[in-house]
C-alpha cells in the first residue's frame, strides 16, 4: 500500500476501448497521451512495438515533442508482453509483481508531472488468448491502483477479438470493471458506430 494513499476514494478514470482498426487505435488512445504531454504531465504507453510506433507516430504528427518530453521523463513507453512476464505467475497476475512493476512508475508520474494518462494492452494480450478471468483480475489490480494515484487510463482491445459466443458473460463484466467505453459497441457485430458511453473519458476524476 502506498504511504498516504487512502484507497477507498477513487481518484481515476479507467475507460475501455473496442477499437476496429489502427487509425482508431492511435486517435483514441493519442488523444487523452497528447492532453496530458501538452499541460506539462505524463503519458504512459504500454503496448507491443508496433502499436507503440503507431502511437508515437499520431503523437508526434500531432505536435509533440517526444524527444524532449522522453528527456525529461514525461513520455515513458513499456513493452506490453515483458511488462507482463513480470507479474504473471502460472497463468494469473500476481498483485504483488504488479504493484512492484507498476506502482513506482505510476507514483513518481503522478509525483513529478501530473496529470497523468496511461494506455495499456497487457490485458488485451491475455484476451486474445482466452485467459479471460486472467484479463479481468489485471483490470482489477487497476482499479486498485487507481485508489491510490490520480491517473487516467484506457485499456485497448481489438473490437475483431472481443466478442464470440464463449466470452459474452466475461464481455459483461470487462465492461464493468470500466467507468466507461470508448470506440465500437463490442456486442453490435460488424460496422458498429464509434461513440462513448456516458461517463467515459480518460480524464481523472
Amino acid at each position: 500500500m502506498a504511504p498516504g494513499s487512502n484507497p477507498g476514494r477513487r481518484t481515476s478514470a479507467h475507460s475501455v476501448l473496442f477499437y476496429r482498426d489502427d487509425s482508431e487505435l492511435a486517435a483514441r488512445a493519442g488523444e487523452p497521451l497528447l492532453a496530458a504531454l501538452t499541460s506539462g504531465g505524463t503519458a504512459i504507453v504500454i503496448a507491443t512495438p508496433a502499436h507503440r510506433e503507431l502511437i508515437g507516430r499520431w503523437l508526434t504528427a500531432a505536435g509533440a515533442d517526444l524527444a524532449a518530453a522522453t528527456a525529461a521523463g514525461r513520455y515513458l513507453t513499456r513493452d506490453a508482453r515483458e511488462t507482463m512476464a513480470s507479474f504473471m505467475i502460472g497463468g494469473w497476475p500476481s498483485p504483488a509483481g504488479f504493484w512492484q512493476a507498476l506502482n513506482p512508475l505510476i507514483q513518481r508520474a503522478a509525483a513529478a508531472a501530473p496529470p497523468v494518462r496511461v494506455f495499456g494492452e497487457i490485458v488485451a494480450l491475455l484476451w486474445e488468448s482466452a485467459q479471460f478471468g486472467a484479463a479481468l483480475e489485471l483490470e482489477a489490480l487497476w482499479n486498485e491502483l487507481a485508489a491510490h494515484y490520480p491517473f487516467g487510463l484506457v485499456c485497448g482491445y481489438s473490437a475483431g477479438t472481443i466478442g464470440g459466443r464463449d466470452r459474452g458473460d466475461a464481455l459483461a463484466e470487462l465492461c464493468e470493471v470500466h467507468a466507461g467505453t470508448l470506440g465500437a459497441d463490442p456486442g453490435a457485430g460488424p460496422g458498429a458506430g464509434s461513440g462513448t458511453s456516458a461517463g467515459a473519458g480518460p480524464a481523472a476524476r
